[in-house]
């Protein structure tokens, strides 16, 4: 079979190396599969991607779209007559970017309609959790299934930089895009908080691009008017060395976020045997199963108290680690690869019987 794949922008990310992989599985099952893109970023180039207009002139026995924002790709899918399959990543709700983050707050509004419009056509669609499911189902998507992202963990185990380096500080870690769904200020929160009652040496990193936004500004700001700049680091985009090297300091990943669609770093803290404090909201209580410390409330002296627990208590951090180590092989690229290949092809078959 041919199966190819449209996406936005090809770029180093969790939908990029999702969409590579993709590509890889589907290739190593026999099957020809390219990668079409509006852009593509510099240091992918070498990947083997083809721009969207090298697409035009080919033809597939069934394309998949990487929905994560608006695109003029989707509209250049919706205009083809192969079966298409949607692969669902998740759109932002407007109400935590529409006052911070205008250009996003379009591509999302775009891509919610552009989203409904492919539910019209798709034979498919594909979601990497339940919770990005039921958002298809609600766009009008009448056959669906679950497959998580694709992480090929191997590829986790990069020699780590130089820095940062152990210096018996607690140190909290999360990584993720600087955004107010991720709600990197409820961190800073909860860490002052902790300073204050638990431990004054504490240190917090916040890994992750978007510096350039508003809410990254205001977000220093915070953190200045708390008086943790010397103890917060906003690292920004980091290499892979880099962000092994990030996980091997940290004694605790934290998350705040109020909405993840998946949320590859939980998967990344579990490889790295991070043990991990969560707030239980959207598809996080789904990605971490019984390999964290899920909190129902994330007021800042709880999730404070929750790390002091998960740092102190020898026994907890060593189950919550083991359980980590346990449930992230479940996304393992050696597990979720097969069905995702067997999803797509099974989609050719949905096609055929409904012409």
């Amino acid at each position: 079979m041919i199966i190819n794949q449209f996406t936005p922008t090809f770029e180093p990310g969790a939908v990029g190396a999702h969409t590579l992989a993709v590509r890889d599985v589907l290739r190593a099952a026999g099957h020809s599969s390219e990668i079409f893109a509006s852009e593509i970023d510099g240091m992918w180039a070498d990947r083997g991607a083809l721009l969207l207009r090298d697409a035009r002139g080919t033809h597939a026995d069934v394309i998949m779209y990487q929905m994560a924002i608006g695109s003029v790709v989707a509209d250049a899918v919706l205009a083809r007559d192969e079966p298409i399959v949607v692969n669902h990543h998740n759109l932002t709700p407007m109400r935590y970017i529409a006052g911070w983050q205008p250009v996003a707050a379009h591509g999302v509004a775009w891509g919610r309609g552009q989203l409904r419009e492919l539910a019209a056509r798709a034979v498919l669609g594909i979601a990497d959790s339940g919770y990005n499911e039921a958002d298809l189902i609600e766009s009008g998507f009448t056959r669906t299934t679950v497959v998580p992202i694709l992480l090929d963990l191997a590829s986790l185990d990069v020699e780590p930089a130089t820095a940062p380096v152990r210096t018996g500080a607690v140190t909290w870690l999360f990584v993720g895009r600087l955004a107010p769904n991720k709600a990197q200020h409820d961190i800073v929160k909860a860490f002052a908080a902790y300073r204050r009652f638990h431990n004054a040496d504490a240190r917090l990193h916040l890994v992750g691009g978007g510096r350039e936004d508003s809410y990254a500004r205001t977000l220093e700001r915070f953190i200045h008017a708390l008086g943790l700049d010397d103890v917060v680091t906003l690292t920004g985009g980091v290499s892979p060395a880099e962000l092994a090297a990030h996980y091997r300091a940290a004694d605790v990943f934290v998350v705040c976020s109020e909405h993840e669609g998946f949320c590859v770093p939980l998967l990344e803290a579990m490889h790295h045997r991070v043990p991990i404090v969560a707030y239980a909201a959207t598809a996080v209580p789904e990605t971490l199963g019984d390999a964290g410390l899920l909190l129902d409330v994330k007021d800042p002296c709880t999730v404070a108290a929750a790390v002091e627990h998960v740092v102190s208590d020898t026994a907890l951090r060593a189950q919550l680690i083991e359980a980590g180590a346990r449930r992230v092989r479940d996304f393992d690229i050696s597990r979720t690869g097969p069905r995702f290949v067997e999803a797509l092809t099974s989609a050719r078959t949905t096609s055929a019987a409904s012409s």
